[in-house]
């Protein structure tokens, strides 16, 4: 199926899309972040849990409002959030191959989480192989998705036009933006069957991709 999309790039997002976030791992790196909070900001536990919700909500990602609001370095938070041992959460999942084997174009990840996070989590699901490059939350000065300039940015290193782009996310306002930037878009979502979309495609998981 994916031969026929006339397509040259695949970017395909990491948490919660390769795989599912009721694992542990999120809970983990909430965990982290909001330990970060409690200490640097000096509040108590419910008051990081709203600061790191609120900040992620507000603009992609609880780092940007650390460094908007509190000028914040991004890196020992960065080190910090991601931190959590992740491989002993996940394991191998042959599945994923039939997958990204059914994808010939060139597939790179784009996360708002580290490169490092991003080469744990894809060694542990043994499928590091598959991708060319990973574009981490520093390749645009630490600016999160939803982005349309850093999406475009990422587009113009790998030499692509956004029509030979498809996008795979699980967040549908990092979709918009890839569908306003004239890419192509699949969603990754438990309910997408059950819901409208405005999504080229979707799928209840990535694996479930390849029925599409």
């Amino acid at each position: 199926m994916f031969a026929n999309l006339n397509l040259s790039l695949v970017v395909i997002d990491l948490d919660n899309t390769l795989y599912e976030a009721n694992n542990g791992v999120f809970a983990r790196m909430d965990a982290r972040m909001n330990q970060y909070i409690r200490r640097e900001l000096g509040v108590d536990q419910a008051e990081a849990d709203t600061i790191r919700i609120k900040y992620w909500k507000q603009y992609g990602s609880t780092l940007k409002g650390l460094m908007e609001h509190h000028g914040h370095d991004a890196e020992p938070f960065l080190q910090e959030a991601h931190d959590v041992n992740a491989h002993e959460l996940l394991m191998p999942r042959p599945e994923l191959h039939d997958v990204l084997q059914a994808m010939p174009m060139r597939k790179v990840i784009h996360t708002n989480g580290t490169k490092e996070h991003a080469e744990t989590i894809l060694e542990a699901l043994g499928i590091r192989d598959y991708f060319a490059k990973i574009y981490d939350i520093r390749f645009n000065a630490y600016t999160p998705k939803p982005c349309m300039d850093t999406l475009q940015l990422l587009f113009d290193a790998e030499g692509v036009a956004a029509a030979e782009v498809l996008v795979i996310d699980d967040m549908e306002n990092n979709l918009a933006v890839a569908k306003q930037a004239g890419a192509k878009t699949a969603w990754i979502h438990t309910n997408s069957y059950q819901q409208k979309h405005d999504w080229d495609m979707a799928a209840v998981s990535f694996v479930d991709l390849l029925t599409k």
